[in-house]
């Protein structure tokens, strides 16, 4: 915050934000600090290394089908108790997730983390926006989510040192004490503000519900649950008929869910459109890089946290020039150059590990963060900078429900894909392995580079990128 705003928030606001900013960094750890762990997991658990892409899925999958109803329960529940239930069942998941025995079980405990989770940062950010000026909520929201953007710096080496020196436990049980302390200050300091609520579309959220699960279940359903192709079958056709239930649904209804005239907006339906195609390649990269490192290259599970960290510092930095490289070749240009490019640099980063280039890839890696933060946030400000102002708020939160169902949907195609060429065998640092992360590699850069063809159709720009401002009347920021 700025010299002249800062000393007029009062304490109790700022200690109100230093909760928040905690409930972001806590999320944001934990979808990065697990991926390092899972080969470690699955030694402890007994399961194959190859078979534990449920424990992100299930994560994933759940903070996508919650997220619709977290806005509305807190405008009716009020922030506090919605905030405080959130952290308490993020720490609850996370002893759950510390104490599980089996797989299956540490898969149910990371869907009651996953329900906090899918609380905790959408409602953060409303609570961000009824306890500060409107003239001070950008330089808030900028404060709260620095601890958000160290959250993924530090999760995979974080992750890799508490597997290595300790034991993979201590990636969830770290978050206890940090949650009672959230907890208990959220309780102390978090004013409860409640607002008039619509009445929320249940039949809407059960069908969109039904539709994303059981299509994800699906995509994993013989491989992850050795489930016969009749019921994958069954998932897939009651998958597709609650989706097409919710269109007939939502068709003329002013209180569904997600308005359909949202798709009248070209840049919104394109926009939409490739970032699904598009974060299903980019969600199998956090999954599929230590994986290679740990079992194909036989890295440490700590020297493969630190080789994430390139990739995070070129996502960070590239964020700060995003508006000028925008502005300069337009929406077009960009994505589909970006989108090229990281199909290219994902596919060379095996055969230079495997080649014994070892010290180009903290270069190819930094490479990659950059190109794919380049990519986000331009899918990001296509897709929400043309709607009307009425359709803001509900565009913004179905394309976040989308950006983690298309992150679950990603880490389980990897997961088929690295399965399918290993056959389920795992020889660390083998031929066989190398093989087998060869092909999964070439496939995923080609699911990476087809959204291309999608941000080919992306209109020509016709007007010229600004700073982030907020929209009038939400708690969204867009790119004017």
């Amino acid at each position: 915050m700025n010299k002249q705003s800062a000393p007029l928030l009062p304490t109790s606001v700022r200690w109100q934000l230093w909760i928040v900013a905690f409930g972001f960094f806590m999320q944001t750890l934990d979808t990065t600090i697990v991926n390092t762990a899972l080969p470690s997991m699955a030694a402890s658990l007994g399961e194959s290394p190859l078979r534990m892409q449920s424990v992100i899925v299930s994560y994933v999958l759940t903070v996508a089908v919650m997220l619709p109803a977290s806005g509305w329960l807190a405008d009716r529940i009020g922030v506090k108790w919605v905030f405080f239930s959130a952290i308490v069942l993020f720490s609850l998941g996370s002893l759950l997730c510390a104490q599980a025995e089996t797989l299956n079980g540490l898969v149910a405990a990371r869907v009651v983390q996953g329900i906090g989770g899918a609380m905790m940062v959408p409602v953060g950010r409303l609570t961000v926006m009824k306890i500060v000026p409107r003239a001070q909520y950008m330089a808030a929201m900028t404060f709260v989510t620095l601890p958000g953007q160290i959250g993924p710096l530090m999760g995979p080496t974080l992750g890799g040192f508490l597997v290595q020196y300790a034991s993979w436990h201590w990636i969830f049980l770290i978050n206890i004490p940090v949650g009672i302390a959230g907890a208990i200050a959220t309780l102390l300091l978090m004013p409860n503000y409640t607002m008039q609520t619509r009445r929320f579309d249940v039949r809407g959220f059960i069908m969109l519900v039904v539709g994303m699960a059981t299509l994800t279940l699906a995509l994993d359903g013989h491989q992850g649950m050795g489930l016969s192709p009749a019921a994958i079958g069954a998932l897939v056709a009651i998958g597709f008929a609650a989706l097409a239930s919710y269109w007939w649904h939502a068709k003329g209804n002013s209180r569904a869910l997600f308005s359909l005239r949202l798709f009248k907006t070209e840049t919104y339906r394109v926009g939409l459109t490739g970032s699904l195609l598009g974060r299903i390649g980019s969600g199998m990269l956090p999954f599929m890089t230590p994986l290679f490192l740990q079992i194909g290259m036989g890295f440490s599970p700590f020297h493969a946290g630190l080789m994430m960290i390139p990739m995070i510092i070129g996502s960070m930095g590239m964020k700060r020039i995003v508006v000028q490289v925008v502005n300069r070749y337009g929406y077009r240009n960009v994505l589909v150059a970006a989108t090229l490019m990281l199909a290219l640099v994902s596919l060379s980063f095996p055969l230079i590990a495997i080649l014994g280039w070892v010290y180009l890839l903290p270069a190819v890696l930094f490479f990659q963060g950059m190109v794919n933060s380049l990519r986000f946030s331009a899918m990001n400000t296509l897709t929400l900078k043309d709607l009307p102002d009425r359709l803001a708020s509900s565009g913004n939160s179905l394309l976040s429900m989308v950006m983690q169902l298309s992150m679950s949907l990603g880490v389980s195609i990897a997961g088929i894909l690295i399965g399918s060429f290993a056959h389920q065998q795992v020889v660390a640092n083998s031929p066989a392995m190398h093989h087998a992360f060869i092909y999964s590699y070439g496939c995923m850069a080609l699911i990476i580079a087809l959204p291309a063809l999608a941000f080919a159709k992306v209109p020509a720009d016709t007007a010229t990128n600004r700073q982030l401002k907020k929209e009038p009347g939400t708690g969204s920021t867009r790119t004017q």
